[in-house]
């Protein structure tokens, strides 16, 4: 077992199955990967992807709920709203001006999908849409095997000496992508521990890497010295 899937393996038996992306009204999907079930939920999940920049979950879902109290949580819907009403139900998310902008940006780009999951390397070429966002997009608006590198994602594998603090966004993705194919072959089954192992090192992430100095107190040290 390579040392990316060992990882997996101890967060799974740790803190089991999380069930991401979480759906307004609905929460997490635990052990059901039937999500996104509707293009509002696939939209829901891309406007949550941006929303989530710089900011915490926790921010991302009240503004997703002043968004669906709005009745405003598709793509035609937000596009019509007024700009300023827009930003005051995303404030809870900060940088409410930028963002806003870029949901519009998204929006632009959303409409000529036609309901056809986006490329990659287009999704980048939309304002305010990273490589994070859009693997997070991809992930779990679009059910795509792109895996998701965050900050905790980093923090745990420097800390772990799995990686070295120059290591670029593209090098951590490719790592655990190659790692991971290596133990699974069946692409369903691979797509569930994308999205489960991203989930995994977000709660990790919060209970030992979240505050400076990072990683105190964390077992996987002990496993992976």
């Amino acid at each position: 077992m390579n040392t990316i899937y060992a990882l997996y393996k101890i967060l799974y038996k740790t803190y089991g199955v999380q069930g991401w992306w979480p759906i307004t009204g609905y929460g997490y999907h635990k052990a059901d990967y039937n999500f996104p079930r509707s293009e509002n939920e696939i939209f829901e999940v891309c406007i949550g992807s941006i929303l989530t920049q710089n900011t915490t979950f926790t921010s991302v879902v009240k503004s997703l709920n002043n968004l669906h109290a709005k009745n405003a949580i598709s793509a035609s819907s937000i596009a019509s709203m007024e700009c300023d009403e827009l930003k005051e139900a995303i404030r809870p998310s900060g940088y409410f001006n930028q963002k806003a902008r870029y949901i519009l940006e998204f929006i632009k780009f959303y409409n000529t999908l036609d309901g056809k999951v986006p490329e990659r390397d287009t999704l980048l070429n939309v304002i305010g849409v990273g490589q994070e966002t859009a693997d997070s997009m991809l992930l779990y608006g679009y059910n795509q095997l792109e895996f998701k590198v965050d900050a905790y994602t980093k923090r745990i594998l420097l800390a772990l000496g799995i990686i070295e603090q120059k290591s670029s966004y593209s090098e951590v993705k490719m790592l655990m992508e190659s790692s991971l194919k290596e133990c699974i072959s069946d692409e369903k089954e691979l797509l569930k521990v994308y999205q489960e192992f991203h989930a995994l090192l977000v709660e990790h992430g919060k209970n030992f890497y979240s505050k400076k100095p990072y990683g105190v107190g964390c077992f996987l040290k002990k496993e992976f010295s």
